[in-house]
């Protein structure tokens, strides 16, 4: 029989369907014409069966500060009336995405919507200030994914079921809520065509561009120091009042990331001292990481030895009764230095993490007998410096998808150091998909090197420091992986409140960080 695809069959998906009967020639013959015995198309018909369906997103390069846009905005854009944000922002779509579009919702009127190839899309909607509908399968971190009407397609549970007018339910979100439930309209429904059923138990019957079962969720935070005012605050009004704005932020990825700074021993004072700068957590405040379910600690910060190494190694405990993993220290060297792998899916995750900043001698640093966060400053350590770079290498060429934290030199600026920028760069070009400062107590821009995100600085997520605006302003990363690779980065962000709390930002706190931020970073 002869198998092929009507014109407006996305290209991917065909390519798919055609080497499945190239692995049948005995049954199968591929034809290219209109007239197959068994095709696939995207209408709906009485021998047609439905196989799946492809789904597009709506997407600006990286450096946008909108977030959403509404699907009748975009629809009237189609129809040759620039509408909403696209008055600014011209539509781009590649020519297969063109052709398939054109069969859902007629051709596109006027000028407003433009044509490139796939490898100039992004570089065109950057140099025209444009934005893109293409496939989510084919996504890059250098592109941010818009909201359309309230729903975004980096959340689990979106409905993806395809609407012939590919319309979405009305209104719009905030922030980080949670869309579970809603559908989501830029989907492409997909039906095998054939007069012989028997013959599709030798062809695919699933199509899909965006299979959750491939995505996975990873939430990056920034310095967690629960001491000082931060301890004081959950004294008076409970221990895990700290995350009542935004425990779900971090409950619902796959994996939660927190940077701990300070051990966890029962000798430390409550609330500790509010002046000191030798930290100490009671360890009854651990309840609060448990509240926002924490599955992975980074250790690379300088202060988890300030009460003593016995504090440290009894945090480490507490890690280890909860079944929470770490990386960037350890009870000594050999455990600081090892990197921390973890398999979801299609997606094979490694976390490494060191402490570029502190020098020899620093009670702060595992030896080979004692905790302590990783070494690895240039300048002190540079055997392991380059040792740490290997590792990262070798990790990358084992399949893995490295993801490096630095605690690097503090600064309460935006924009980063040059030492933090030759350093998180050579990261990059080592092999790393993420790199991410952990040392900032105020957010920094961001970087994309050699097929690198790296982000300088996340800010606090729990630590006392109200004295500023920018000690306040806080970034969670969310780490979008899709079929093996780092597929989308969604940037939430928070404001601290009662030296402790972070709240979602409202709209024009956000803009304020996002200018702050987009101003000082750099893409290559």
């Amino acid at each position: 029989m002869t198998v092929g695809c009507a014109g407006e069959v996305p290209a991917a998906a065909c390519e798919r369907l055609r080497e499945s009967a190239g692995q049948n020639p005995q049954y199968f013959f591929w034809s290219d014409g209109p007239a197959a015995e068994v095709q696939l198309s995207t209408s709906a018909s009485p021998d047609g069966q439905p196989v799946g369906t492809w789904v597009y997103a709506v997407a600006a390069p990286f450096y946008t500060l909108d977030d959403e846009v509404s699907s009748a905005d975009l629809r009237a854009t189609w129809a040759g009336t620039s509408a909403g944000p696209f008055v600014q922002h011209p539509l781009l779509v590649t020519t297969d995405t063109l052709r398939v579009l054109t069969a859902l919702w007629g051709a596109p009127a006027g000028t407003a919507v433009g044509t490139a190839e796939p490898a100039d899309l992004l570089d065109q909607a950057i140099q025209s200030n444009g934005w893109a509908i293409l496939p989510f399968d084919e996504l890059e971190p250098r592109w941010k994914v818009l909201r359309v009407d309230g729903v975004s397609l980096l959340d689990r549970g979106v409905v993806t079921e395809a609407t012939t007018e590919g319309a979405t339910t009305e209104g719009a979100t905030t922030e980080g809520a949670t869309t579970e439930g809603r559908p989501y309209g830029l989907v492409v429904p997909l039906f095998l065509h054939t007069n012989r059923p028997d013959t599709l138990a030798f062809l695919p019957t699933a199509f899909a561009n965006r299979d959750e079962e491939r995505m996975s969720v990873v939430v990056m935070t920034g310095v967690t120091a629960l001491t000082r005012a931060t301890a004081r605050t959950m004294e008076e009004r409970g221990v895990t009042f700290p995350a009542q704005d935004i425990g779900d932020w971090l409950r619902q990825a796959d994996l939660t990331h927190v940077s701990n700074e300070v051990s966890f021993t029962p000798d430390c004072p409550v609330p500790p001292p509010q002046e000191t700068m030798a930290f100490c957590s009671h360890e009854r405040y651990i309840e609060l990481l448990d509240a926002v379910g924490v599955d992975i600690v980074e250790l690379t910060g300088n202060h988890n030895n300030d009460y003593g190494r016995a504090a440290n190694l009894h945090t480490l405990d507490l890690f280890r009764q909860r079944g929470w993993r770490w990386f960037g220290g350890g009870e000594n060297l050999a455990e600081a230095t090892r990197p921390l792998t973890v398999t979801l899916g299609p997606n094979r995750l490694a976390f490494l993490g060191c402490n570029t900043f502190d020098p020899a001698g620093s009670i702060a640093l595992a030896t080979e007998d004692s905790p302590g966060a990783n070494p690895c400053n240039p300048a002190y350590f540079p055997e392991a410096w380059a040792q740490f770079l290997a590792r990262v290498t070798a990790l990358r060429d084992a399949g893995w998808l490295p993801i490096v934290t630095v605690q690097a030199y503090e600064t309460y600026e935006y924009f980063p150091t040059a030492g933090q920028e030759e350093q998180f760069r050579a990261i990059a070009e080592a092999g790393a998909v993420v790199v991410q400062g952990s040392q900032a107590h105020q957010p920094q821009g961001f970087d994309f090197h050699a097929g690198a995100f790296i982000h300088y600085g996340l800010g606090n997520l729990f630590f006392d420091q109200m004295w500023s605006l920018g000690t306040r302003q806080e970034f969670i990363d969310r780490l979008i992986f899709y079929d093996g690779r780092l597929l989308s980065v969604e940037l939430r962000t928070a404001m601290l409140e009662d030296y402790a709390r972070p709240r979602p930002m409202t709209a024009a706190e956000r803009q304020e960080l996002l200018e702050a931020t987009f101003a000082v970073s750099a893409d290559e």
